[in-house]
């Protein structure tokens, strides 16, 4: 075994630190957007929340991730333990498919109103920042623990590829959550790879399209090949107004009490519903047409 297999939390924690210090330093030196409220208003809320989602796994949940990819291997479950495979081709097309079922969940969440109803915690945080990558509803985070697991034993993922992946994972969310001004040209090279905040900073807009679109966390070809791909919010990104219209206040979006009860506001969504359905019914889709900045 590696040392990062055998040192897993380290790895991942140490990864993880690097990670959010530098996108904060970078939020500081050069922020997209201002901020709407402040830091200390908004991390309390995402922070509580994410610390409380770490701890039930920890203490709850049977089998992570990673603890599925080892006993797949042990007991030979999954495609790439049956066919035997090298490790290094397991690794990366691991990378890929996991990638792959990351996005086509989080379109799921999005198209299902029971799972939507989770995932606007998500959305309802009227500002995005590094702290905005780690900010879902506790029954979601189990739900999409469950989702990778089986993703998992199917494949048969190697535990180099898992521990990978969950490492990127969590990165490329703090990375593309981040409120930081990438320069125009690095942004459009980047994107053609990955997904850059420019490119997901639109999927956090209050319009509906566009909030629709760029579902993907780490490569950006998915929404390409898959027609949900918007360029730019129509309004730019200063212009543009994220949050969730619906949520407006600081209790449901910012208190960790708050967002574990949002699911639960069945006015809210309601009216959620169908103000979406009106403005999609309504509202022409602009998806590949280039827009101001």
């Amino acid at each position: 075994m590696s040392w990062i297999e055998t040192n897993e939390a380290i790895f991942r924690l140490s990864v993880f630190v690097a990670v959010l210090a530098v996108m904060l330093l970078a939020e500081w030196r050069r922020p997209k957007r201002p901020l709407t409220r402040t830091r200390r208003e908004r991390w309390r809320g995402n922070i509580s929340l994410t610390v409380f989602n770490t701890l039930t796994l920890r203490l709850f949940a049977p089998l992570t991730a990673v603890g599925t990819a080892a006993w797949a291997q042990t007991h030979h479950v999954g495609v790439f333990n049956v066919l035997a495979l090298p490790e290094a081709f397991a690794v990366i097309v691991t990378l890929v498919l996991m990638d792959l079922a990351i996005w086509y969940q989080h379109k799921l969440f999005h198209q299902w109103p029971w799972l939507w109803r989770l995932h606007l915690v998500h959305h309802a945080d009227m500002d995005i920042d590094v702290t905005t990558g780690a900010r879902f509803h506790t029954v979601e985070i189990w739900l999409s623990m469950l989702i990778k697991c089986l993703v998992v034993m199917m494949l048969g993922a190697p535990v180099m590829g898992v521990i990978l992946f969950e490492t990127l994972l969590s990165g490329m969310a703090m990375f593309n959550h981040s409120n930081v001004a990438v320069p125009k040209q690095i942004d459009e090279w980047l994107r053609r790879v990955i997904v850059t905040p420019d490119m997901h900073r639109v999927h956090h807009s209050t319009r509906f399209h566009e909030c629709n679109a760029n579902y993907g966390f780490n490569l950006s070809c998915w929404d390409r090949w898959f027609g949900t791909y918007v360029p730019q919010p129509r309004k730019g990104h200063k212009g543009m107004r994220i949050g969730l219209a619906e949520v407006s206040q600081a209790t449901d979006a910012s208190h960790i009490l708050g967002m574990l009860r949002l699911p639960l506001r069945w006015r809210i969504l309601q009216r959620a519903y169908q103000n979406n359905k009106e403005t999609q019914a309504h509202e022409p889709s602009h998806r590949h047409i280039q827009k101001p900045r």
